[in-house]
């Protein structure tokens, strides 16, 4: 918890020149950019050696979840919590390296539909493991109490956050 000590630092001061500066919050809002930071870099680092990126592969990893490996880019952009605009650029460069195809949409020729190519479903299933390993390194020796408690807590604090 040392790397976050400045941080609290910082708060405390914070609340010395405003009082009513909401420290809690702040802290858990912190926390969890912090959290974010580690797991990205931590995840870039080992994605690094099969040419992918963490934002690459929460698409793939969105697309491999769902039934025919297919979603629309709205869809998509949903499931992986990212905006359109980046959607586009993340799915050109997948597409560029032979992971996803763009097809016209079943329901509707006017729109596209993403799809895993077999070179995607086989790059995700080469790197499974690793990702197995390293997400049971990220959460270390909390009990499954403790995480499905810390899950049910987070739902909670997302579902506030879309109610406004």
């Amino acid at each position: 918890m040392s790397s976050f000590l400045p941080t609290e630092q910082r708060l405390a001061v914070t609340r010395q020149r405003y009082p009513a500066f909401p420290r809690d919050p702040a802290v858990l809002i912190r926390l969890i950019k912090h959290i974010f930071k580690r797991v990205h870099d931590d995840a870039n680092a080992m994605l690094r050696p099969y040419g992918i990126n963490h934002p690459e592969y929460n698409l793939l990893m969105m697309l491999y979840g769902t039934e025919g490996y297919t979603l629309h880019p709205t869809e998509l952009a949903d499931a992986a919590g990212e905006k359109s605009a980046n959607i586009t650029r993340l799915t050109n460069e997948l597409a560029d390296k032979g992971l996803i195809a763009r097809n016209a949409s079943d329901e509707d020729r006017r729109k596209v539909a993403l799809t895993l190519t077999k070179e995607g479903v086989d790059l995700i299933e080469s790197f499974l493991p690793d990702v197995c390993t390293l997400l049971v390194r990220q959460v270390g020796d909390m009990q499954p109490r403790e995480m499905l408690q810390l899950e049910r807590l987070l739902k909670r604090f997302l579902t506030q956050l879309e109610r406004d």
